[in-house]
């Protein structure tokens, strides 16, 4: 093995071995080892993947086959890594994220009694985000899509008495199998068609079968290409959360904070959108499935954007945030915009990862208090979150000079010039959208950081009903497993508690990952999106789907960029946004409880979240119930134990009734029956 291959293998397998050190022995070590030993696995993966990184910019490709794990019939199930500008892209900005999660983890987490365990959790998860973008094959890819999945289950859960993390964490893996096994199902298609589960071969061979058609009805056929990629596709709506496989998202939002940063912000919810990018070669050859995955990310970044303006818990506004910007994600796959949706989700982790962990430092200051009407004028009193969370509000609605106005700007002018089918209404969906997160952003941050000190206006009488509500769900055993129900919800501030400002451990994230959110853009908009960055690692067919060329021939510099931004209609539409937040918020608090009775129609439809969770109760949940009850009750009750068990009882009882008749205990009645039986037997023995 050389040493590169060696360097490749280390990169996973040190927040691996890192993880099943605290996973198994967390309980006999020290406390703070836990965080020690996560944190240096992490970080030198971190520095590792920077290696990489820089090897990658000077053109270095590694693609090779680590240890071959099953050989069946000419096909070869593989551990393999293939490293190039799209791997070493997504391996930075995994373990950067990762670790600033792991550095923030230590303050947020410092008096929980799961402390080692959650280590541990995060740890794995980050191995497992790693095998999932290193793969040079479908079935690794596979293991890392399901494993990403196991220990986000875990991680939802993590309180594990706290029945609403439970329900959470059942939902998002019962939702994920749902697109698991679309997935699964394309995965297996490649492999009967294509002859083959490696990236190189699939992509060499799939031109070939541009044309096949494939018969899933009989006499009706498709293009076997369309089949593949939406299959493909239906695994990345179910991981990146897109209409209608979104719904397990906002309830993941009962994990801890650091997790939502960790798993919504930067890794697992961008693992669909690297996918659909690395699939770029199949993509291209369906433009069917690509209007497929631009219509639902343009449905999904609008739609989920409305949900954020009528929420009062802040983790839930910024999980709406991430819904809608996965969405804008999608729209760029759909428009063949494969850099661009690259180049939102580098963008999107570094602001979205801080403005989740400037939510948890909120919550720490404000006592685990996350209602955003109990709070107000903490700018005073947490002033590097405060100044960090403005950075990451102001890349989320797309400022010129920040991260999030060069990488939004390109996916809402690719939908401009797009041609596939759907493009114009996603061009409408991503603009109108930009006004909508403008709101509901602002509308967060002047609740929280301006106005009144509301947490002055609560009554000793709220605060015992909260603290009642807390006793209500909160067990008296303290052990590892222990649901930490008071640390992050239903406390808030007593009536002589004020704010303060989190320690350097959480400040120190925020201000790391404000740093790339306001300069990353700016340097990285040109190579990435214009230059030979993504050359040879991303295929598009620029005769059929050229956007990326007419951006390009606007283009005149990232400085020009944001200078024309200013006077773009995405900027008047975010300055739009901006503008009435503050104007309803600060200037007139009266007036959205006055549109609230007014619009009650719409606001009962957003409240409820267009249906989605009660027509999956009702449907799919009470439908799955009903049914098993019939099939227990028919199947189990009256098949099984009335016919089978209970009846062949009967029917012995029945004959043992019938037998017991003869037995009289009489010998005239046994002579004569013996003498029958001789006359039978004599009147057999002579026919013979």
């Amino acid at each position: 093995m050389s040493n590169v291959q060696s360097l490749y293998i280390w990169i996973p397998l040190l927040p691996l071995f890192a993880a099943a050190i605290v996973g198994l022995f967390g309980r006999k070590l020290p406390r703070a080892s836990a965080h020690w030993i996560t944190i240096a696995g992490v970080a030198a993966a971190f520095s590792l993947s920077v290696c990489v990184f820089m090897n990658a910019l000077d053109g270095h490709v590694f693609n090779g086959a680590v240890y071959t794990w099953l050989t069946s019939g000419g096909s070869q199930f593989e551990v393999g890594f293939l490293v190039d500008r799209l791997t070493a892209t997504m391996m930075v900005v995994v373990t950067f994220v990762s670790l600033m999660v792991h550095i923030y983890t230590i303050g947020y987490m410092q008096e929980d009694p799961g402390y080692s365990r959650f280590f541990s959790y995060i740890s794995l998860f980050t191995f497992s985000m790693l095998m999932l973008v290193m793969s040079n094959n479908f079935m690794q890819l596979f293991f890392g899509w399901e494993a990403v999945g196991l220990v986000s289950y875990l991680l939802i859960g993590f309180w594990v008495k706290r029945p609403t993390a439970i329900y959470a964490n059942l939902k998002a893996f019962l939702v994920n199998r749902v697109g698991d096994f679309g997935f699964l199902l394309g995965i297996g298609m490649v492999l009967y068609y294509l002859g083959s589960l490696d990236y190189a071969a699939v992509f060499s061979i799939a031109p070939q079968f541009a044309d096949a058609k494939v018969e899933l009805i009989p006499g009706t056929e498709w293009s076997l290409m369309t089949v593949i990629c939406i299959l493909l596709f239906i695994g990345a709506m179910g991981k990146s959360a897109q209409v209608p496989l979104h719904v397990w998202l906002p309830d993941s939002m009962e994990g801890p904070t650091p997790i939502s940063a960790l798993i919504h912000a930067a890794t697992m919810v961008t693992a669909g959108i690297f996918m659909v990018a690395r699939m770029s070669p199949l993509y291209e050859l369906s433009t069917t499935a690509l209007s497929f995955v631009l219509v639902i990310g343009a449905i999904t970044a609008l739609f989920m954007g409305f949900l954020g303006i009528i929420q009062n818990d802040i983790k839930r506004v910024v999980a709406y945030s991430t819904l809608s910007q996965l969405g804008y994600m999608t729209v760029a796959l759909g428009v063949s915009a494969y850099s661009v949706a690259v180049f939102h989700l580098m963008t999107h982790a570094f602001f979205k990862a801080l403005l989740f962990l400037g939510a948890g430092s909120v919550i720490m200051g404000m006592h685990h208090e996350q209602d955003m009407r109990n709070m107000g004028a903490l700018r005073k009193y947490m002033p590097i979150t405060w100044i960090t969370s403005l950075i990451g509000s102001l890349a989320l609605i797309g400022t010129p000079l920040f991260s999030g106005f060069y990488s939004k700007d390109s996916i809402i002018e690719a939908a401009k010039f797009s041609q596939i089918p759907g493009s114009g209404f996603a061009y409408f969906a991503v603009l109108a959208g930009v006004f909508v997160t403008a709101f509901y952003s602002f509308r967060m941050y002047f609740l929280v950081f301006h106005g009144k000190e509301k947490w002055m206006q609560a009554t000793h009488h709220e605060h015992e009903q909260h603290h009642a509500h807390v006793d209500e769900h909160t067990h008296t055993d303290h052990d590892d497993s222990h649901a930490n129900d008071a640390h992050e919800e239903h406390h808030g501030l007593g009536p002589n508690d004020t704010p303060h400002e989190s320690p350097w451990v959480v400040t120190l994230p925020l201000i790391l990952l404000a740093i790339p959110s306001v300069f990353i853009g700016y340097f990285a908009i040109e190579p990435m999106l214009f230059g030979s960055y993504f050359h040879d690692v991303i295929y598009v067919d620029h005769e059929a789907h050229g956007v990326m060329h007419i951006l390009a021939h606007h283009f005149h510099g990232a400085g020009a960029m944001a200078l024309h931004g200013l006077t773009s209609l995405p900027f008047i539409l975010a300055a739009s946004g901006v503008a009435l937040a503050w104007f309803f918020y600060m200037k007139h608090p009266d007036i959205p409880a006055a549109i609230r009775a007014r619009c009650s129609l719409i606001v009962y439809i957003l409240d409820n979240k267009y249906g989605f969770d009660s027509f999956n109760e009702k449907f799919f949940a009470a439908g799955s119930r009903f049914l098993g009850g019939k099939l227990w009750h028919y199947g189990d009750v009256k098949l099984i134990d009335g016919l089978l068990v209970n009846g062949t009882a009967n029917l012995v009882i029945r004959l043992a009734g019938v037998v017991r008749r003869l037995q009289t205990g009489l010998i005239y009645h046994y002579a004569f029956a013996m003498i029958i039986g001789v006359f039978l037997l004599l009147t057999f023995f002579m026919k013979i």
